[in-house]
């Protein structure tokens, strides 16, 4: 089977029935789970992780017959931010150990450790240069390594979250904000039932309507007042589409600022709408040929006129300040600082992990109906603590903590 192609009911039915076959020509339960699983992939060729995955669909009692709607279409092109954690610690470690690195072999190990997230090897292939990867000469032999702009972006974030550190305290308090979604049909795949019934639970296919939230927490808890909902127009699509600068701007402005402490330092991600410039900021590579050649010229940095724009770039790259963005204005205006995390760096976003909190509470709860959605929502808000943040900021630290040990180590390899 080609790597990444989704099985047809034909060949998962094939998988069980075989699965259920050697399950009963093997007289020890204890080693009958994983040896029959090891036969069933051998005897088929699947993966051992794609046999798993399948007789852990039928032992919830998925009709393989109807998921033929499911894989009609494009394949799925997005990866979670958890597999993105999962393969930057895997590849470092790897290069820190001097060890031999391959997209396959990259390929195989999500295979074994995240068996839930179905994706083709090619998939992973461009995912890991969105994320900043590059397959390059290493020392003695070829690896996977960071990209010098992730690296010096990284570097940047962690010398001013390391200067605002006082013991195991802050010199200002830090405040971490960020956006998701929750559907209307979201809830848990697992359910209690009697094996010889099976399960009964009939759940939509669909995602359904969603909500969209912003909010923000520190080691405190939720900011109060901060939190917002909304209604989402689109049923698809990334979220980020449904936010504009003018939304959030409104936000930050008027729910967030006012209910933060005095001189905080507001980190979140890098978002479009939170990279807004200013009217009077330099341009940006980004900005339109005119636009940056304008600025040029009025900062008397003359150009001919039959310039390319990649050769405005080069100019703008030598002689530009740094951009002045929208958002930091408006924070420095009350004695606040923005700072941005690194892209592709979830893992130091701690409130990442608290949409995880709620989320996995509304699943445990959910009946499918938007009005039980936005009440539920509101209960799962209160599993997120004082005490969670805290702990959650703690484990923060101790991620950058680990980066910053980790990228001198890499540097002295190079």
């Amino acid at each position: 089977m080609a790597q990444g192609k989704a099985l047809t009911p034909e060949e998962k039915k094939a998988i069980v029935a075989l699965k259920k076959y050697f399950d009963r020509t093997i007289d020890d339960l204890e080693e009958q789970k994983e040896l029959s699983a090891q036969r069933v992939s051998n005897a088929l060729g699947f993966g051992l992780a794609t046999v798993k995955r399948t007789m852990a669909d039928h032992s919830r009692g998925v009709n393989f017959d109807n998921e033929l709607i499911i894989y009609r279409g494009r394949p799925q092109r997005a990866l979670s931010d958890s597999v993105q954690t999962i393969v930057r610690e895997y590849i470092r470690n790897a290069n820190k150990e001097g060890a031999y690195m391959t997209l396959e072999t990259l390929w195989q190990y999500l295979e074994e450790v995240a068996p839930e997230q179905e994706f083709s090897i090619r998939t992973l292939g461009r995912a890991l240069d969105r994320w900043g990867f590059t397959f390059g000469k290493g020392i003695r032999t070829q690896r996977f390594k960071e990209k010098d702009h992730v690296v010096v972006a990284r570097q940047r974030y962690l010398r001013r979250k390391r200067a605002n550190r006082k013991g195991k305290g802050t010199i200002r308090p830090e405040v971490y904000l960020d956006e998701s979604y929750v559907n209307k049909n979201h809830s848990t795949d697992f359910v209690w039932y009697y094996d010889d019934d099976g399960p009964w639970i009939q759940k939509p296919t669909e995602k359904g309507e969603r909500l969209i939230i912003m909010n923000a927490i520190t080691k405190d808890g939720w900011v109060s007042g901060a939190k917002v909902t909304f209604k989402s127009t689109r049923k698809t699509g990334d979220y980020h589409g449904q936010m504009n600068q003018a939304m959030f701007s409104k936000w930050f402005e008027e729910k967030l600022l006012p209910n933060i402490p005095a001189r905080s330092l507001i980190i979140m991600d890098n978002a479009a709408y939170h990279n807004v410039l200013s009217p009077v900021s330099a341009p940006t590579p980004l900005c339109k040929k005119e636009k940056i050649r304008s600025w040029l010229e009025k900062n008397n940095f003359p150009v001919k006129e039959d310039c390319l724009k990649a050769e405005l770039v080069d100019i703008l790259t030598r002689v530009g300040p740094q951009p002045t963005y929208l958002l930091d204005e408006l924070a420095d205006k009350q004695g606040h600082e923005v700072l941005r995390t690194p892209p592709y760096h979830p893992e130091l976003q701690p409130i990442e992990t608290c949409w995880g909190i709620v989320k996995n509470e509304i699943g445990r709860n959910c009946d499918f109906t938007m009005n039980n959605l936005i009440q539920q929502l509101e209960n799962a808000f209160g599993k997120v603590t004082a005490k969670t943040c805290a702990g959650l900021i703690r484990k923060t630290r101790d991620i950058e903590d680990a980066f910053w040990r980790d990228d001198a180590a890499l540097d002295e390899q190079n």
